[in-house]
């Protein structure tokens, strides 16, 4: 048995390839996307891959495939979650064939997501089975057997990692690579496929009738378990369950929830048998809600008396001072204050030197103006936000629909949107057709950089190379643009700041809706293909010390001894050289 030092998504995708994975889809989100990524470059067999344009997509391909009875694998991020919800609730009702695995990363604190939301909840409501590994070795194993209760109970598997584990590294001890080869066979049987309300009532019936197998079974495989060793018992989930084991003292019975659904009776045995629990998860009081529903005379401590925090991730810490809430005694010494020390400057996030992105903002907010309404989406161009020319970020595609809302509103100021290449392909589509249907009077600006960038630029639809890297039609956002019934396209390049400022004063001339393709390649994938552009440089003798060039908010520009300077970040995009009034930013001559 090979031991290997591995990120979390690599041990699960190498245990996917354990399991003799037939069908893999998926949607580029962060903390998920390395395991398609990392699929894609192993060599040891040959199965099918793909990034689709959404979860939605996505969930259903792999579905299809499972219904042929191979095996087939669905990734994305919590959030995209909700974009595949409703095959998810109807796909437990139909059952798979072969085994279906929902992987779903959750984000606790938020550290890429625009919230905390809980997996968990999702496949209670679906009803289907959701294992919820602890750290990642578990998550390999658990990945690797997650096929196998699939096909044993013919129902998806939701898998739930979060980022700690999808994005730490360790030892994992690796199995052997799964040697067979299936080919889909889809055997009609529209009482099990076709869920209209006559098939759907007995569906429904029969989803119910596995619940209880299903918590029983997942305690003999033993992701359910609990050890007691005192009057006092912690009951805990996920890689909360790994904090607790660093500070429980020896006398504390622990119970580690590591699937779902619980067994209720094994749990109420467990809670019954001690006097004061204490329930330590992320997220939502998922597992405390089912304690606190089979205790008895038992005291229940956890989120929903303050013991443990609603938001946020956990950390030794953190359990600990839980501990102290509950009334608990510990072992180990932790440090309550992690604030960073006083006097550091801030780090925020901030778009890369020389991206297209910053260009069409600083553009867009020299035409539209303060009064401008920027509503922007999920992607890189967030960014925008420090530049203010964000105004709402709510989830994938809504920049088109809330600014066609604000639009419609009877608000005259200007509304100009920002959607990013992939996010339109993604759910922006169905928006710009809402729009000019309705005739909303907007600015649409789709900032085309050709790839995903923010999840690890993984190609989309527009890119013209799948994820395998074959060669694809690259689709025209100009002609899919006119196709929704909108009369004004236009495409620039960022780069060019006078065209680019022209043409936004021709979107603010004219009524209805307006669309403005902003294509310049990301800069960092242009670095990789080794493009090269000018270099450039501040004449210090002709700077005047204006601070111009600092607002446009390029990292590559600073400022020393009240001058500009251009420093080594510099992709050569040569967009402050325009702005600048005094002409002081110039390009090298190259002898």
């Amino acid at each position: 048995m090979a031991v290997r030092y591995m990120l979390g998504n690599e041990a699960i995708a190498h245990a996917c390839v354990e399991a003799n994975l037939d069908f893999a889809s998926g949607y580029p989100g962060t903390p998920s996307s390395e395991v398609i990524d990392t699929l894609r470059r192993q060599d040891v067999r040959d199965f099918y891959i793909e990034w689709s344009v959404n979860e939605k997509v996505a969930f259903e391909n792999a579905l299809g495939a499972a219904w042929t009875g191979i095996r087939s694998l669905v990734t994305m991020k919590h959030v995209g979650l909700n974009v595949a919800a409703d095959p998810l609730m109807t796909s437990a009702y139909t059952g798979v064939k072969g085994g279906f695995v929902i992987l779903s990363a959750d984000d606790p604190y938020a550290h890429s997501s625009q919230n905390e939301q809980d997996s968990r909840m999702y496949a209670h409501f679906a009803r289907v089975p959701c294992l919820d590994p602890a750290g990642v070795q578990e998550a390999h194993d658990m990945m690797a057997a997650a096929f196998s209760l699939s096909e044993e109970f013919s129902i998806p598997v939701l898998f739930r990692p979060t980022t700690r584990i999808c994005h730490s590294k360790s030892d994992v001890e690796l199995g052997e690579v799964g040697k067979e080869h299936r080919k889909g066979n889809f055997e009609k049987d529209p009482r099990q496929y076709v869920v209209i309300p006559a098939h759907t009532r007995v569906l429904h019936k029969k989803l119910n009738e596995k619940q209880d197998a299903i918590a029983k079974r997942l305690v003999e495989i033993g992701y359910n378990k609990y050890e007691i060793r005192g009057k006092t018992g912690i009951v805990t989930s996920g890689i909360a369950s790994e904090y607790v084991k660093e500070i429980v003292p020896d006398d504390v019975s622990i119970a580690k929830i590591g699937a779902y659904p619980i067994d209720e009776e094994w749990l109420a045995e467990f809670v019954s048998k001690h006097e004061k629990v204490l329930v330590v998860e992320e997220c939502a009081p998922f597992v405390e809600e089912v304690v606190r529903q089979v205790a008895c005379e038992t005291r229940v401590h956890g989120k929903k008396d303050g013991c443990v925090p609603y938001e946020g991730e956990l950390d030794p810490a953190s359990t600990a001072a839980a501990f102290e809430k509950a009334g608990m005694l510990y072992d180990g010494n932790f440090p309550r204050d992690s604030s960073p020390v006083e006097g550091l400057p801030p780090r925020p996030p901030i778009l890369c030197a020389g991206c297209g992105h910053r260009a069409t903002f600083y553009a867009m907010k020299k035409v539209f103006g303060k009064k401008g309404i920027y509503p922007s989406d999920i992607g890189c161009y967030t960014l925008g936000l420090q530049l203010g020319a964000v105004d709402t970020t709510i989830c994938m595609g809504a920049s088109i629909t809330v600014g066609s809302g604000i639009a419609n509103s009877g608000e005259e100021n200007p509304v100009v949107c920002t959607i990013g290449d992939s996010t339109f392909l993604h759910t922006g589509i169905q928006g710009l057709i809402n729009a000019a249907y309705n005739n909303a009077n907007m600015t649409v600006v789709i900032l085309d950089n050709r790839i995903t960038a923010m999840t690890g630029h993984q190609p989309n639809p527009n890119t013209g190379v799948t994820a395998m890297g074959d060669p694809s039609p690259s689709i025209s956002l100009e002609a899919l643009c006119r196709s929704c019934g909108i009369s004004f396209v236009e495409t620039i390049d960022p780069y060019d700041y006078v065209g680019t400022i022209e043409a936004f004063k021709r979107a603010k001339d004219t009524e209805g809706v307006k669309v403005i393709i902003a294509r310049q390649p990301c800069v960092i994938e242009a670095r990789r293909r080794g493009i090269k552009r000018r270099s450039f440089f501040v004449d210090t003798d002709a700077c005047s010390g204006c601070g111009l060039c600092v607002k446009f908010g390029c990292p590559a520009i600073e400022f020393i001894d009240g001058k500009a300077s251009v420093n080594a970040l510099c992709s050569g995009c040569g967009v402050c050289a325009e702005i600048c009034p005094q002409g002081a930013i110039r390009s090298e001559v190259k002898r």
